[in-house]
């Protein structure tokens, strides 16, 4: 049974840095792809970064040049330092995992087979 388990959350002042990290209980598939999402109040969940079992990687515009998606596969860890923090980053974060279709890039609509139990992130100004 595949369980992703998150850690890192917090409340910080803004320009401040923080990491995530999502533990996964074994992957899929040897083709997978990971994730991190984030849900303000109010609003529709987003899709932040993605990375693929080759390392691929995409970040929202939103984000790009304050946070990086990374993993190591040894730990079965998938990290998301987020620096240079903003109050409009407040959210519940979510790290997510599924198969990788074909040769497909990893998909940002939030449709993923399995979720973590969500991060509280609250930056502050």
């Amino acid at each position: 049974q595949v369980q992703l388990v998150e850690s890192g959350g917090g409340s910080v002042q803004a320009g401040e840095s923080l990491r995530l990290s999502c533990v996964v209980s074994k992957y899929a598939s040897s083709r997978y792809c990971m994730a991190w999402f984030r849900q303000a109040a109010g609003k529709e969940r987003e899709a932040v970064a993605t990375l693929d079992n080759s390392g691929n990687t995409k970040i929202a515009e939103s984000v790009a040049g304050r946070f990086t998606i990374s993993q190591d596969t040894q730990k079965k860890t998938l990290y998301l330092q987020m620096n240079s923090l903003k109050p409009e980053d407040t959210a519940m974060y979510y790290c997510a995992h599924d198969q990788r279709k074909f040769a497909a890039s990893c998909p940002v609509a939030p449709n993923y087979a399995h979720w973590g139990q969500g991060a509280q992130v609250t930056v502050s100004s």
